[in-house]
């Protein structure tokens, strides 16, 4: 890296009385917590909003219950206002993939109508859309976007793939082995033109991106609040537009089946919604102690302050010059890191490395793979500091690449 290449590390937020921002959290303190992306992590205030809706729920079940829908109606609406989306376009999903699955349930049989994905896709929905083609007797066609593509080359590496026997298009908007984003909008825009069904899977988005369904012409729209949004677990959106909103009803049928959407995800039964009810508390938290959009640029500077970083101790650990990952259409808070050869060569290999890195290395961190290749996927959110990826160049970068010559060896 040439002296111009150089980042300066950003200054880590406080909280108001002048602590650190981790200390909002309740992360354990024997870990570096590098891996916001995967399962995010809840403020304390959201825990403790969360423990006192299931107290309330346990004081008074009958009334809990019956008293639902109405409190769900009501966190739909603020939770619409925060993705800058209409509230009556905005169900409550357990997580991003159920969203998916509900949208892949409403779909009308479509013998011979394929499904397009490409070999980015988040591999349970890609198992989702996989078990629709055999449903439909069809077929699933991946497109192949390299990880470099820009735009223009990721919009025409998926519609390469499009013609008139396809009939679903499903898309991230980030993707998440790979840390970046597609090109939705361009792709939405020509989805619609042909008729052919769109969803998009927003997993990573809500919070990352100030207004992930801005300028976005799709069927179906899904996206966690307990990543970035830092929302209790089972918390997530599902957002639908068009014809297709009228046929989506939740995974599980319950007495308010009979009402329009999105009233009816309302209505789950005896199902812990406490996390949905939550999901405000947290993005409350964020906005009023740091603002979106300051918490958004934080996280950006510091990851890629860390890839830089992290990238120049695997240099040298190789004796090479660093090599930055090119993804094409970079992601705001995320950056790739490549491994050295060896390591995460396949989706399991890279679990693996997960796995083993909180007992070797002391940190949660995400390893992922793509195409045959091994990389360190980093996440930040406001809580994390210039320190944690020092800490992981200086001590972890040396155990990892042992690990690569032990896996050549």
């Amino acid at each position: 890296m040439s002296e111009g290449d150089l980042v300066t590390a950003p200054r880590p937020p406080a909280l108001p009385d002048g602590r650190p921002a981790l200390h909002a959290w309740t992360l354990d303190p024997g870990l570096r917590h590098l891996n916001h992306g995967s399962f995010g992590g809840v403020p304390a205030v959201a825990q403790e909003r969360q423990n006192a809706l299931r107290a309330e729920m346990e004081r008074a079940p009958v009334v809990w219950f019956s008293t639902l829908p109405e409190r769900l109606a009501e966190a739909r609406t603020e939770i619409a206002g925060r993705l800058r989306t209409d509230a009556k376009d905005l169900a409550l999903v357990p997580n991003a993939s159920a969203g998916a699955s509900v949208v892949f349930a409403a779909l009308a049989a479509r013998p011979g109508g394929d499904i397009v994905v490409t070999d980015h896709g988040y591999g349970a929905v890609t198992m989702g859309a996989e078990r629709l083609a055999r449903r439909w007797g069809s077929r699933v066609r991946t497109a192949r976007v390299p990880l470099a593509a820009d735009a223009d080359e990721a919009c025409r590496a998926v519609l390469a793939e499009v013609d008139d026997e396809v009939a679903l298009i499903v898309l991230d908007q980030i993707t998440s082995a790979t840390a970046r984003r597609l090109p939705v909008d361009r792709v939405g825009a020509e989805a619609a033109r042909r008729g052919i069904t769109l969803l998009v899977d927003g997993a990573h988005a809500p919070g990352l991106l100030a207004a992930p369904l801005a300028g976005l012409d799709c069927d179906a729209w899904v996206g966690n609040l307990h990543k970035w949004g830092c929302a209790p677990r089972g918390s997530a959106v599902l957002v639908a537009r068009g014809p297709l909103r009228d046929e989506l009803y939740p995974l599980i049928d319950s007495w308010g089946a009979a009402e329009p959407f999105p009233d009816r995800f309302d209505h789950q039964g005896t199902l812990d919604v406490t996390g949905c009810l939550a999901a405000s508390t947290a993005l409350r938290f964020v906005d009023d102690t740091w603002g979106w959009d300051t918490a958004r640029r934080y996280m950006d500077e510091l990851a890629e302050y860390g890839a830089r970083v992290i990238a120049e101790a695997f240099a040298r650990a190789a004796g090479a010059p660093p090599e930055p990952v090119d993804v094409g259409m970079p992601v705001p808070g995320m950056r790739l890191v490549r491994l050295p050869d060896g390591l995460g060569t396949s989706r399991l290999a890279a679990d693996a490395l997960r796995d083993r890195a909180p007992a070797e290395l002391g940190v949660e961190a995400a390893f992922t793979s793509f195409d045959g290749l091994g990389y360190l996927r980093l996440s930040a959110h406001v809580y994390n500091t210039p320190e944690d990826y020092e800490h992981f160049a200086a001590d972890c970068v040396p155990a990892v690449a042992r690990w690569a010559r032990a896996a050549r060896a």
